[in-house]
């Protein structure tokens, strides 16, 4: 349960107050996120996963059945940088170690269920993890060079609820573990042979990571954080805190502490200029109002004119697409070092809304641009496999609902 704050408890300056308010709120999000809580790294048979692990927790296990600390080291190498899941392929590791190691732990990675491959080489995974849940993964390539986004996803399902998100439709399951944070990353790169080759010869198709899959990644801070730390150490996978995106609708107390402990960037969900709307589109505004979460956007210390602020809008056709709703959003953001995403509703089966015209985005588009902001109109991707943008909705679960309707 997280505190209570009693009137003689709060201190007495408004500063004060206002961070022992914003303490206590973190504190109720997590202990709901813990409602939620992925299952244990311990496998059926006893052994523990190793990935998802911190350093930490990788040396402690290691003293616990007898061996040195600098393990760690040569443990961290073959499994993050190297991408080896056999302890018999550690070739710096002598073999009754190997062996030693095998019998207590494993080095896992989520079962890929399904792949489909869109005609424009999008590729989504649909990722099947130990208790039989399951998630989506998208790799979206850059045609205009040898590289693309991970899209990774936070949660099984997703608890806002957003009226024009068909993952929003799927109710909340389970969080996910650092462990399967880690590994859809991890399974990816194994899909397209992205690890070091014998002749140190390394494709760099998977070069950056948006945490903008199925769930609100806020409210599986914890795991986020852990797995985001493990991918940006150096010595294994090494991808840049610049290369890796946190997409939130605004969970405004722990975008302050995203930006504190992990510093990577931000994308913001808006898709409206008015409380009224959004408290509609998006139910989380009623809790964090659209000057809450810009305020907190000001805030974010990652954000320069080198790393803006993205600002995610979804053009619905009739909705939120007028000229006068681009002018309110650029008096919105003024001074926000920001670029602002214009995003075609991909239409879902059982959908009400319709996607802007191409005419009226672009008129949104330029008086976006006059002010000042890069505004691009995102190209759909992976719509043949239904991987684009608020489509993501994992098969088993479609499935299930068509075989309830029946």
């Amino acid at each position: 349960m997280p505190p209570v704050v009693s009137p003689s408890s709060v201190p007495s300056s408004s500063a004060d107050a206002i961070m022992a308010l914003n303490a206590e709120e973190r504190a109720r999000i997590l202990a709901k996120a813990a409602l939620f809580s992925p299952p244990t790294g311990v496998m059926a048979d006893g052994r523990r996963d190793l990935v998802g692990l911190s350093r930490e927790e990788l040396t402690d296990l290691l003293v616990e059945i007898g061996e040195k600390p600098f393990r760690t080291k040569q443990l961290w190498h073959w499994i993050y940088h190297q991408g080896v899941t056999d302890f018999e392929r550690m070739s710096s590791i002598a073999r009754p170690l190997q062996q030693k190691l095998a019998e207590r732990f494993v080095i896992s990675r989520p079962e890929a269920a399904t792949v489909q491959t869109s005609s424009d080489e999008t590729r989504k995974f649909l990722f099947r993890f130990r208790d039989g849940q399951e998630a989506e993964t998208v790799y979206i390539p850059d045609r205009r060079e040898d590289r693309g986004a991970v899209c990774i996803s936070s949660q099984v399902g997703c608890t806002l609820s957003c009226t024009f998100c068909h993952t929003g439709t799927q109710k909340l399951v389970r969080n996910l573990a650092a462990s399967e944070i880690v590994g859809q990353f991890m399974a990816a790169r194994d899909s397209y042979g992205e690890w070091p080759s014998p002749k140190g010869e390394t494709p760099r198709l998977l070069s950056t990571i948006v945490l903008m899959g199925m769930g609100e990644p806020l409210y599986n801070y914890e795991n986020i954080a852990k797995a985001m730390k493990i991918i940006m150490d150096g010595e294994g996978i090494g991808l840049s805190r610049r290369r890796i995106t946190l997409s939130t609708s605004g969970v405004v107390p722990l975008m302050d502490r995203c930006g504190d402990e992990l510093g990577i960037n931000l994308a913001v969900s808006l898709h409206a200029v008015r409380n009224d709307l959004r408290d509609e589109i998006v139910p989380l505004n009623r809790k964090y109002p659209i000057e809450e979460v810009l305020a907190a956007c000001r805030r974010y210390p990652a954000a320069s004119n080198a790393r803006r602020i993205t600002f995610e809008y979804i053009m619905l056709r009739g909705i939120n697409d007028s000229e006068a709703d681009a002018r309110e959003l650029v008096r919105l953001i003024a001074g926000i070092p920001a670029k602002v995403n214009l995003i075609p509703f991909n239409p879902w089966p059982g959908s009400a809304y319709r996607p802007s015209t191409r005419e009226q985005q672009a008129r949104f588009a330029d008086i976006i641009m006059n002010a000042g902001f890069a505004s691009p109109i995102r190209a759909p991707r992976g719509r043949d496999i239904l991987a684009a943008c608020g489509q993501l909705k994992t098969a088993s679960e479609r499935a299930r609902a068509s075989e309830n309707q029946g």
